[in-house]
């Protein structure tokens, strides 16, 4: 974290900066002398040379086939929130927080994404879904069907499906993984192997009787029958694979998480039989995740929760498990493969935070999304994996109010509003729950506990649930091909590209390799030495 910028810095005073990013701890004279070098017009010449010099390097780009493709989807997650997060993630660490490098900021290629939906200006989860996993833009409210299906009307999803690159990269041999911080069937996940015409179909138990009566099928039946050997599933929707009234393993006594399935099927129990004889394993709580060993692992079904995932603020870390805990155990299962892998990991939660207008949640998820991506470069090399970062679509979010450097990214703007008088946040929504009147006005957020967890920002329209924004988000890539994500693209070009990087599904004229696997030799020996190192000790 920050530690490309600690320029001009001192063996001592490095590791000190080292000291502050693993344990959390600041020295002082370190960070006084960082203030003092951003005074002088070198370091920040110094600086902008480096990364000239670096920029340089892209110009011999890598056209090795992508032996593994990983895509990471935080659901909500627009530039704001990647600039806020950034800022969060430095605070963390004892920084100011402006100069601190995500992971994801240390990709070399970026790009924008165009969001919209077939039928909407401003989109929902699952026709972005659609788009970016399916390679063909839809309507809100769908996932995994072209736009011709019309949303909530069984009749119309019968020749209209349309394949994910997970399928594609199934059928390519690859094996193929799905980890998520929301329910494994919710909008992003199902998009990846169900046809739906309504992404709240998410048990049979949710969908009108004229819909069963057609013959649709319910999002987690889709789950485990549309492609029976997805090798890994890890996120939360027990509740909707066992049948109504069902206790729930980890809450027996509340009945909101019971089982609600009509049909009486308990889907995990018949994947269970299924793979046992293939060394499968279904887990629902961390414990018995970490009892295994991924080297003894070839099918992983990991329900944690009834619903979605908690908040990473709120995760009992004895029960759930981290976003990076998952990604890591999902990776070393897959690699296994020796013709690659392809795994969809989603920090679905940043969504739900900026829905409930708590900014807090929303960026601590995406700080952890963060940490997940890191986890994945320890595993992978940019050799022979395509890694992109990417949002479905963005909120009305936004954070300023002229506020000095190093605020705290949930307090106050310097200033007071020339029209009432009172302090305001520099994190505010457009719309949403915070808004707020007392006596006919405005809250004064001084009175109340502005960074707290579940604090909700204020909003210049009251809604229960504030909304999705229409802005382009960003796509950051690395890796094989990850130069052919450039400019501004339409959303669904995105699996189109990571597919013709890894020779899969339409893509395949231009490859020459019989195994897939890209060509290390014009790799320096050492270098092949220390990715083969790396590779051993994660």
């Amino acid at each position: 974290t920050g530690w490309q910028s600690r320029v001009g810095m001192k063996l001592h005073e490095q590791l000190c900066w080292l000291c502050v990013i693993i344990c959390g701890q600041r020295c002082k004279h370190v960070f006084l002398r960082l203030v003092e070098q951003e005074k002088d017009p070198d370091f920040w010449k110094e600086w902008a040379q480096r990364t000239l010099k670096n920029a340089l390097t892209l110009q011999d780009l890598n056209k090795n086939v992508a032996k593994n493709i990983i895509l990471f989807l935080g659901d909500g997650m627009g530039v704001p929130t990647v600039t806020a997060a950034r800022i969060l993630k430095g605070q963390l660490s004892g920084q100011n927080g402006e100069e601190t490098q995500l992971e994801m900021d240390k990709f070399p290629y970026v790009a924008l994404s165009k969001t919209y939906n077939t039928n909407a200006q401003v989109p929902d989860s699952a026709g972005t879904a659609t788009a970016y996993l399916c390679g063909v833009k839809a309507n809100e409210g769908t996932v995994g069907v072209s736009a011709a299906a019309v949303k909530s009307q069984c009749n119309t999803t019968r020749g209209n499906e349309v394949t994910s690159i997970l399928k594609w990269a199934k059928d390519a041999g690859k094996s193929v993984g799905i980890v998520t911080t929301t329910r494994v069937n919710h909008a992003t996940p199902s998009a990846a192997y169900a046809h739906c015409v309504d992404r709240d179909w998410y048990s049979d138990g949710d969908m009108p009787a004229e819909a069963l009566q057609s013959g649709c099928k319910d999002i987690a039946r889709q789950l485990f029958e549309n492609i029976p050997d997805i090798d890994v599933i890890m996120g939360g929707g027990r509740r909707n694979m066992y049948p109504r009234n069902t206790p729930d393993v980890e809450y027996p006594g509340d009945k909101k998480h019971n089982g609600t399935r009509k049909d009486g099927r308990n889907l995990v129990g018949e994947w269970t039989d299924r793979m046992k004889d293939k060394r499968g394993y279904y887990v629902w709580n961390r414990k018995d995740l970490f009892s295994l060993n991924p080297n003894n692992v070839d099918y992983l079904l990991g329900l944690f929760e009834p619903a979605d995932l908690p908040y990473e603020l709120e995760r009992n870390k004895e029960t759930d498990p981290s976003l990076t805990e998952m990604v890591d155990v999902a990776i070393k299962i897959l690699r296994k493969n020796e013709r690659g892998f392809y795994l969809l990991v989603e920090g679905g939660r940043i969504d739900h935070g900026h829905h409930d207008g708590k900014a807090k949640q929303a960026l601590h998820e995406a700080v952890e999304m963060d940490r997940a991506i890191t986890r994945a470069g320890l595993l992978t090399s940019i050799y022979d994996t395509l890694t992109v970062v990417t949002a479905d679509h963005s909120h009305v979010f936004s954070f300023g109010g002229y506020t000095h450097r190093g605020n705290s990214i949930f307090g106050l703007a310097p200033i007071m509003s020339d029209i009432d008088q009172k302090p305001f946040t520099s994190i505010l929504y457009g719309n949403g729950p915070g808004f707020k009147f007392v006596n006919g006005a405005r809250e004064n957020v001084s009175t109340v506990d502005y960074e707290h967890n579940n604090y909700q920002a204020q909003a210049a329209v009251p809604l229960s649930m504030e909304t999705h924004g229409g802005e382009d988000v960003a796509i950051f890539s690395k890796g094989p091909l990850a130069h052919l994500l450039h400019g501004v693209q339409e959303q669904h070009y995105i699996p189109h590209v990571m597919a013709y990087a890894a020779c899969i599904g339409q893509n395949k004229d231009h490859c020459h390799t019989n195994s897939g696997s890209p060509s290390l030799s014009h790799i320096s020996p050492t270098l092949a030495l220390l990715l083969s190192v790396k590779w051993l000790l994660c």
